[in-house]
């Protein structure tokens, strides 16, 4: 809104609670619900004695939560009232509807704020390609040269995963699994999410997906594995790109 001047200062207005008299005194705690409030400056207050309102720095001074009058007061004098003008870099809590899209900063919602039932919903995507060839005759699983990595934005979030690619066996099984530097998506070593067989030198796509509960916030590296029954098995091409993509997907 368009405006004459200095700009307003919006802050958060407060009637501090009533203070009682005592003979002979001149300092007294401010407070607001039974809890002490400094102003920012006593030209941010508005402070009535005995129906007049008084000049801040002359008529009272403050130190913290501590206002001083000039002067003792005496018995049947009142202190009206005490309002706090607000804090000059604090612009209150906006009205209900006010905070658009546009005022958001760009990652200031995380996992943590949203709504209940929000769950389900994808937080983020990455992704890794790998267009080289990677062999292997071991039957241990050992890296393809495919990885991506992701970094969950809250420990209750689930981390979905989709591989495609191509393989090529020289006879025998090649096994394929996901492996985040600890564990085996699949459940261990002795496993795989999936297989491939057939003729020898045939090459064939591959694939698979499934769903992890990583339990961290931390950022976890996932590879794809694989290993050879027998004879030596080739995962990836130069010119073919294999792909593995990762969502995180609020719980």
């Amino acid at each position: 809104m368009p405006y004459i001047g200095k700009q307003p200062i919006v802050g958060n207005f407060q009637v501090c609670d009533a203070i009682s008299v005592v003979n002979g005194q001149a300092a007294y705690t401010m407070q607001v619900n039974s809890t002490n409030v400094t102003p920012e400056t006593a030209f941010h207050m508005l402070v009535s004695l005995n129906g007049v309102l008084q000049k801040p720095g002359s008529s009272f001074t403050i130190s913290g939560s501590t206002i001083t009058f000039a002067s003792n007061l005496a018995t049947g004098d009142v202190i009206d009232f005490i309002i706090l003008l607000g804090d000059v870099l604090n612009i209150g809590t906006p009205s209900d509807g006010t905070v658009t899209t546009a005022k958001l900063a760009d990652d200031a919602v995380t996992a943590a704020k949203l709504a209940s039932g929000a769950g389900g919903k994808v937080l983020q995507v990455v992704s890794g390609t790998h267009n080289a060839e990677s062999s292997t005759s071991s039957s241990s699983f050992v890296a393809s040269g495919l990885n991506a990595a992701i970094t969950p934005s809250a420990t209750s979030s689930k981390v979905a995963f989709f591989m495609s690619g191509i393989g090529q066996i020289a006879g025998g099984i090649t096994v394929f699994d996901l492996y985040d530097g600890s564990n085996y998506a699949s459940g261990g070593e002795s496993r795989g999410l999936t297989a491939m067989e057939g003729n020898a030198n045939a090459m064939r796509p591959v694939s698979f997906v499934g769903l992890l509960s990583p339990n961290t916030t931390s950022a976890v590296t996932y590879t794809v594995h694989f290993k050879s029954s027998s004879g030596t098995s080739l995962f990836g091409r130069a010119d073919s790109l294999s792909n593995l993509i990762l969502m995180e997907i609020g719980a």
